[in-house]
């Protein structure tokens, strides 16, 4: 199981393990996006500085309908016990979590400041 917490903001906090390309692991807080269908996004300066290698360019259409071409970057994360390669959206903002990690896991937040936040894995039926 993933925990975290919510901020004053509301927002759910996660923390990460993201792998550098010097083999060294990096913590990193993350908001859970429910409305980002992605893996992870991170901020160029982050991309930067964990040496991530560039895959390929990517597509999204935002929230307010406009369109945006981004960079797209490789990374293993240790996600619920297991190192993970994902793809790695390249955005100026907070790093977010996207719903394509959380696949095949169950979203429980506590929304008000400090409440709990909590991914555990559905288990098949």
């Amino acid at each position: 199981m993933i925990s975290g917490s919510v901020n004053a903001d509301f927002e759910a906090i996660i923390s990460l393990s993201i792998c550098g390309s010097d083999g060294k692991i990096y913590t990193q807080d993350a908001i859970v996006d429910t409305g980002f269908n992605g893996w992870l996004s991170l901020p160029p300066d982050l991309i930067e500085r964990l040496n991530l290698k560039w895959k390929r360019r990517g597509r999204a259409i935002l929230g307010d309908g406009s369109e945006c071409v981004f960079n797209i970057y490789e990374a293993v994360v240790f996600w619920d016990g297991q190192y993970l390669t994902i793809p790695i959206d390249e955005a100026d903002s907070e790093p977010l979590v996207g719903m394509s990690l959380m696949e095949g896991y169950q979203l429980m937040v506590q929304v008000f400041e400090d409440g709990s936040v909590e991914i555990s894995k559905v288990k098949a039926v």
